[in-house]
């Protein structure tokens, strides 16, 4: 059955997702920055990678929420974290009454914010553990993969939630991304935001991807440090990770997750690279805010997010290496 789909925040993530999904059929809606936008109105999505080549010449492109044409089946949220609020206000009226909204981004309190936006019975959360990149506009690789994609309510037990998120894996997963239902997806954002939080400002501060950060002992040094305090914190919250403890983790990180993802520049180094703001506050800072709030210690996490603030406002990698 064909769907609408819109998928706000269409950069390299959202595009693997909007042109799998049309070229399954559905009717796909992209919102993103305009030069991307223009290239896929003009020949279509073309995506390639780890998942398989699809071309997806039948999709709707806008770079501005006023343009929209509402009821949509459902919304996929791709935005960065810090744009959350600001496009949920816009997008979240476009879903039909029976729709969803769902979030696939990083960091920790998006959920919260889309529970609030749609209710409970239409909010499904994601995590996302794949990475790519536009090459040019108009083209979107998947360039690693870690895990399937894992769906799952944002409020645990709430039956329309739960049949939503069913519903909307085992459709992704037809169309050729790995994906998977999960009944909590908290578990797996957490694990998910123990990964970002280990590599991502490292891997930003250094130019350097995941794989080359592991294979030295004092950057695996500070990263079991995040990994231990992330998980004191998840304690304090009542959260209960995928893996049982620091340890477990940590061997899936070092065995599993960091290998299957070695070559990957993260999203952080590039989003300096491009004078932009990175998501640091979503990620390390959020494990400082919370474990500030739940008297636990959280110093490494600390120290590296006033590290990555500290760099976006010497204005991005490129800025930095221009002066004397």
């Amino acid at each position: 059955m064909t769907e609408r789909i819109l998928v706000a925040g269409a950069g390299a993530l959202g595009s693997v997702f909007g042109g799998f999904l049309a070229a399954a059929g559905h009717d796909v809606t992209l919102l993103g920055r305009a030069p991307h936008m223009q290239a896929v109105a003009a020949a279509g999505l073309a995506v390639d990678g780890l998942f398989g080549a699809r071309r997806a010449i039948t999709v709707t492109v806008a770079s501005e929420p006023r343009v929209l044409r509402p009821p949509f089946d459902v919304v996929l949220l791709t935005v960065k974290a810090y744009d959350t609020v600001a496009t949920l206000a816009e997008v979240a009226p476009l879903l039909a009454g029976g729709g969803c909204l769902v979030s696939l981004q990083n960091g920790l309190g998006n959920l919260e914010r889309v529970r609030e936006a749609v209710g409970p019975a239409r909010a499904v959360g994601a995590r996302v553990i794949f990475g790519a990149e536009i090459p040019v506009p108009g083209t979107v690789r998947v360039t690693v993969c870690a895990e399937p994609v894992a769906l799952g309510a944002v409020v645990a037990g709430d039956a329309a939630a739960a049949a939503h998120a069913r519903c909307w894996a085992a459709r992704i997963a037809a169309a050729g991304i790995p994906t998977e239902y999960v009944v909590d997806v908290h578990a797996h954002l957490w694990a998910k935001v123990f990964y970002n939080a280990a590599l991502n400002p490292l891997g930003a501060l250094f130019g350097l991807p995941y794989g080359a950060l592991a294979a030295d002992p004092d950057a695996r040094a500070i990263m079991d440090d995040v990994i231990e305090e992330g998980y004191a914190v998840a304690r304090a919250r009542g959260v209960v990770p995928t893996a049982s403890s620091p340890e477990a983790y940590r061997r899936i990180f070092y065995e599993r997750l960091v290998p299957s993802t070695a070559h990957h520049r993260s999203s952080m180094l590039q989003d300096l690279e491009r004078g932009r703001r990175t998501e640091i506050d979503a990620i390390n800072g959020c494990l400082w805010a919370f474990g500030r709030a739940a008297g636990v210690a959280t110093p490494v996490n600390a120290t590296l997010t006033r590290l990555i603030r500290w760099r976006e406002r010497l204005g991005g990698l490129q800025s930095v290496r221009a002066r004397p």
